[in-house]
């Protein structure tokens, strides 16, 4: 009985199975186009790009116009600024107590002022750069001291400390002659 019961589904006779279907030629064409004109965009826009300098061509550029004499920029040279230095004497301060036992700071510095500084300015402020140097390094932590960023920023502190009240120059930059957390 199962036998006699099969369906028959056939597809109605105007329907045909074997033809082309035009709305899925007519996809395929629009596609084609689609992909072809994002390709021209994107070779448009790499010839627009290979046509603009590069950024270090424009910031050579632009030193170049800012320094045309210099010829220690043209050969690439390092140029340090002309200073006046003057020695301080050695610090020992407590550092800020962190996780441990009490730790100390043991440093000699030597300040690099600017060319047309006063030396008698220097001399008279002497011991108002100590205090500022010593209250500097009393804020610190040795944890902070211990890795070469923290040692390069405690150098900026201490020159911007310091060119707060200078009237008549500025400090350059600091050099540790010494230099030891105990």
């Amino acid at each position: 009985m199962a036998d006699e019961q099969q369906l028959d589904i056939q597809p109605p006779a105007n329907v045909s199975t074997g033809g082309k279907n035009p709305l899925l030629t007519i996809l395929v064409l629009v596609n084609c186009l689609l992909v072809a004109g994002v390709g021209y965009f994107q070779w448009t826009m790499f010839q627009k790009f290979s046509v603009q300098p590069d950024v270090r061509e424009v910031v050579a550029a632009e030193v170049k116009k800012m320094n045309p004499d210099d010829e220690k920029e043209k050969t690439g040279e390092a140029r340090e600024e002309d200073g006046v230095l003057l020695p301080l004497d050695g610090f020992t301060a407590n550092l800020a107590q962190g996780d441990g036992p009490r730790r100390y700071l043991r440093m000699q510095a030597v300040l690099k002022f600017s060319k047309g500084s006063s030396e008698e300015e220097f001399k008279a402020r002497k011991p108002q750069i100590r205090d500022v140097i010593i209250s500097t390094l009393n804020s610190k932590r040795p944890e902070d001291l211990l890795k070469q960023e923290g040692k390069n920023y405690l150098k900026e502190e201490i020159k911007s400390a310091i060119n707060a009240f200078l009237v008549d120059g500025n400090v350059i930059d600091v050099y540790y002659v010494g230099f030891q957390i105990n």
